[in-house]
């Protein structure tokens, strides 16, 4: 869903991140300020602050995509949202675009985790072994 360094999920600041409570994947430190669908599917949620965005693929896999840490205490600053609850969107659409600078001048990371929430429910979920994603790389693998 972005371009820019892999980080494992392992690393990421905020434990309620780099625990797995909240899901299994990767964070992102991203390159540019847009948050595009990986995948065809719907949107499941975008929170109000818009630093998050829910959607489920066409295959079944559950996706949150948290842009930046703590980003929530923005309360929507440097975030517009390009979809809305319940759309369909199409694999490269964009779904969130963001301020990069601003958030980072405001002294926030921009680690984005991008997490399978519905883990449980999979096979197996099989990460990049890429230090630098484009848009369009497979980030992770969800085996049904």
């Amino acid at each position: 869903p972005l371009s820019g360094k892999v980080i494992p999920l392992s690393e990421v600041t905020d434990a309620a991140f780099s625990s797995g409570i909240l899901g299994k994947g990767v964070a992102i430190l991203p390159e540019k300020g847009e948050v595009k669908a990986p995948a065809n599917g719907t949107i499941q949620a975008i929170f109000p602050t818009k630093h998050a965005i829910g959607m489920v693929t066409e295959q079944g896999a559950e996706l949150l995509i948290h842009i930046g840490m703590n980003t929530v205490q923005l309360d929507g600053e440097g975030f517009t949202s390009r979809v809305s609850e319940g759309m369909k969107v199409k694999k490269g659409e964009v779904l969130v675009t963001f301020d990069k600078k601003m958030i980072e001048e405001k002294g926030y990371s921009l680690e984005t985790p991008v997490l399978i929430t519905n883990a449980d429910d999979v096979a197996d979920i099989v990460e990049t072994e890429k230090d630098f994603v484009e848009f369009g790389d497979s980030l992770l693998t969800v085996i049904f």
